[in-house]
Order: C-alpha cells, then sequence, then structure tokens
C-alpha cells in the first residue's frame, strides 16, 4: 500500500491501547513503499504518544518520509487555512490536504473521517482516504 499518513494513523499505530490500533497494524502490515507524510504530522505524533523517539524510529526504518517542504507551499497552505478557517483545522491537516493535491493518485490514511469527508483538494475534489470501518 502507498498512501499519506495522519497523526491519527500513526498513534494508533504506535499506541497498542488505542482503540484504532488493530486497523492501524493491519493496514501498516501492507505497507509497500514508506507512507508520506510531513513534520506537523510527526511533532503531533511525538506529542500524543510521548515518544520522540518511537517516531524518529518510523522514518529511519523507512516505514514513513517526510514528503513536504511547507516553505515551498505556505501560500496554498494559508489558502486552505483562510477557506477552512470555520472548521479551525490544525497545520497537519492543511498540510495533508495539499499534500493530497501534490499526490493526487495516493490516499490518505486516517481516524478522522468527518473532517477529511469535508476537505476537499484543488477546491472541488474529494480527498480520497482510508479509515477504521465504523463501529
Amino acid at each position: 500500500m502507498k498512501a499519506i499518513a495522519d497523526t491519527g494513523f500513526v498513534v494508533a499505530f504506535l499506541n497498542r491501547d488505542d482503540r484504532y490500533h488493530d486497523w492501524a497494524s493491519e493496514l501498516g502490515r501492507g505497507v509497500s513503499d514508506p507512507l508520506l507524510t510531513c513534520e506537523a504530522v510527526l511533532a503531533e505524533t511525538a506529542f500524543k504518544v510521548e515518544s520522540v523517539d518511537r517516531v524518529l524510529a518510523l522514518l529511519q526504518d523507512g516505514f514513513l518520509k517526510v514528503a513536504f517542504d511547507l516553505t515551498k507551499n505556505v501560500e496554498e497552505v494559508l489558502e486552505l487555512a483562510e477557506r477552512y478557517r470555520d472548521r479551525t483545522p490544525d497545520l497537519a491537516d492543511l498540510c495533508l490536504i495539499r499534500m493530497s493535491e501534490l499526490y493526487d493518485d495516493l490516499p490518505v490514511l486516517t481516524v478522522d473521517e468527518s473532517d477529511f469527508r469535508t476537505y476537499r483538494r484543488n477546491r472541488r475534489e474529494i480527498i480520497p482516504i482510508v479509515c477504521p470501518p465504523p463501529g
């Protein structure tokens, strides 16, 4: 599987006590290439799992790969922030929306279904997502 990884997916993958851990682990076993992500996701994940080492190990092991340069995309991310200000998105979500525009053949792995069903890439396009089954 090739995809873009959101914070919730990575947290669930690392945290055995997370309610989505089994889902994330199963998806993780099918990863063929590094999952693309951004530094904002890494920072959020490190905070949530209380371990920088575990997050950086995912980079070292080739499970994750930073594939987004905010400095080259700041204008587009600012535009997205303005467009979605009523939803108060965090920086990671805005970067992932932009990444979905840049890597349009890849779905976003997320537990945040409600927001990613609302967000649009390229103004009108639905962002393909993979999320845990309901229940």
